[in-house]
């Protein structure tokens, strides 16, 4: 052995080199930071025509300088030298409200414009007494068969939001012809609100192991959300949309703040520096509105976000395709997920290894490398021709994408399910669980963080597809939100394509088509950070 180590070689591997070892590192550290100082080029040159930073006054720049980069510049500084831990933690916190913001505007979009408030509250009345009748049943699992709980609970299901035509009236049908119905925001506070107030009261009463501290925060998350309503028209804002904010974004940041510093006592001091990055961007708003320097003329900006299609591209929105592509990732969600998540179960749990299921196998993972637009002429092929469904609609398009991100749901939510220990299946049947107890509250709860960050980067794919959309007929304008299933939808990526082709001039080039990339690549942003963070959270419990 000593020969060989002298002599430079080793059994096996030829001459062993320190120099070669270094040179194939660094050459692949050249490559990685070529892709990605290319990709960082791209970005700000794409970022530069939507946004034009250099357009704003110098006293703009100045003031957002002194009241927000320079404060957090020393905040970060400081917190990077003494505890990175407190850094992280305020830049989650930071983090979290820049992406809960973000879909709250979707979740305004959808409970705002798309489905009305009292619609929306007649439904969740009705999944309200479906569900309290399905737990009302599973008290009495040793007295009714499985096969009867199932049928009473989907007829349950069905007759509360459905109803028998003639014969009777749905719990949504009745609501809604009520005599009375409370305004808006009040419903907004109620559905919404009670469902951001019933996740913090879990939150706090979890972390502070009392239940009396957790009733008194979610009733404060409701009083704070029912305030927003009121404080809305005095700031020139509107009620409902600010209800929907205050819901979705504020009201879970500040929970998260909160019982963050409970928790975290070594890296508490970090919320410091998300008050600094927040307080410092409002007192620079307010200042450079009172001195009244001009910002970026921007073309993101709020009037493109909210309007639609026009033929010149100062006045062209993006506002129909954002709420169309909200509706058709809720349909690919909703087809994909219980489909993708049930395949994956039976495949990992149930099926027995034979030439058939190998078969499956290999298909699975030749599927997902099948082009888009394969799957675009299958939904043309089975939905619209086959099955004589109108082209171009919510819930075609929704099915198209279903097919092509099914595959990758199937594959990450097994990679998911074969990464839970052998241990804990047999420990659950040792118990005497039967192999439904044991996928039901063993397997399925340790492996849905893997499932739920495969399946929202699966949608983060569907939702830059353009080629399916344009294979299934989806129109590439629209002048007005998609309000049901059966309604034409376009999407964003489909708007930009159609920006920068069919209405291809100059100033669409350098105006919309750029604007609307930046929105479409903040929104993929925004959901890959969250499959990110989901992953490592639970990575660092496990």
């Amino acid at each position: 052995m000593a020969t060989e180590q002298e002599s430079g070689y080793a059994q096996g591997f030829g001459q062993v080199s320190r120099t070669a070892g270094i040179i194939f590192r660094y050459l692949l550290l050249a490559a990685t930071m070529f892709g990605i100082v290319t990709l960082a080029v791209l970005l700000v040159y794409v970022a530069n025509d939507a946004i034009q930073p250099l357009t704003a006054d110098a006293g703009w720049h100045l003031t957002f300088f002194l009241t927000l980069v320079l404060p957090s510049l020393l905040v970060g500084g400081y917190l990077y030298r003494q505890n990175v831990e407190a850094l992280k933690l305020g830049g989650m916190v930071v983090g979290a409200l820049l992406v809960s913001l973000m879909f709250s505007g979707g979740v305004a979009i959808v409970f705002v414009d798309i489905i009305p408030p009292l619609v929306g509250f007649s439904y969740a009345i009705g999944l309200v007494v479906a569900v309290a009748g399905t737990v009302l049943l599973t008290k009495y699992e040793h007295q009714i068969p499985f096969t009867a709980r199932v049928a009473a609970t989907g007829l349950l299901f069905f007759l509360s939001l459905f109803g028998v035509p003639g014969y009777f009236h749905s719990i949504p049908e009745l609501v809604q012809k009520a005599p009375v119905v409370p305004t808006d925001w009040v419903i907004l506070t109620l559905v919404l609100g009670g469902v951001t107030a019933l996740a913090v009261g879990q939150y706090i009463a979890r972390i502070r192991e009392d239940r009396t501290a957790g009733l008194v925060a979610g009733v404060g998350a409701l009083v704070v959300t029912g305030l927003a309503a009121l404080i809305g028209p005095m700031v020139g804002t509107d009620a409902n949309a600010l209800v929907v904010v205050t819901a979705v974004s504020f009201v879970p940041t500040a929970a998260y703040a909160g019982g963050s510093a409970l928790t975290r006592e070594e890296a508490k001091i970090g919320v410091v520096f998300a008050a600094t990055v927040i307080v410092g961007g409002l007192v620079g708003a307010v200042a450079v509105d009172a001195l009244g320097f001009a910002g970026p003329q921007a073309w993101t900006d709020w009037q493109f976000l909210t309007s639609a299609h026009s033929g010149s591209a100062e006045n062209a929105g993006l506002y129909p395709a954002i709420g169309g592509s909200i509706l058709l990732m809720v349909t690919v969600a909703a087809l994909s997920f219980p489909l993708g998540v049930g395949a994956a179960v039976y495949l990992e749990e149930y099926a027995p290894d034979n030439r058939f299921t190998r078969f499956i196998d290999v298909n699975i993972s030749n599927l997902a490398g099948v082009p888009s637009v394969v799957y675009g002429l299958l939904g043309l092929g089975v939905f619209v021709t086959y099955l004589g469904q109108a082209t171009g609609t919510v819930i075609i398009g929704g099915a198209t994408l279903a097919l092509l991100i099914l595959p990758i749901v199937i594959i990450s939510s097994r990679e998911a399910i074969r990464a839970v220990p052998q241990d804990m299946r047999q420990a659950s049947y040792g118990m005497g669980a039967t192999r439904w107890q044991t996928v039901r509250n063993v397997i399925l709860p340790e492996a849905f963080p893997g499932i739920l960050t495969g399946t929202i980067l699966a949608l983060g794919r569907a939702i830059g597809e353009t080629a399916p959309l344009i294979m299934i007929g989806a129109p590439n304008v629209l002048f007005s939100l998609p309000t049901a299933l059966n309604s034409k939808v376009s999407a964003m990526p489909l708007q930009v394509y159609a920006w920068s082709s069919l209405f291809a001039s100059e100033d669409f080039y350098t105006k919309a088509v750029p604007a609307g990339v930046v929105v479409l690549l903040a929104v993929l942003l925004a959901m890959n950070s969250i499959a990110i963070v989901l992953r490592n959270k639970y990575e660092s419990e496990s």
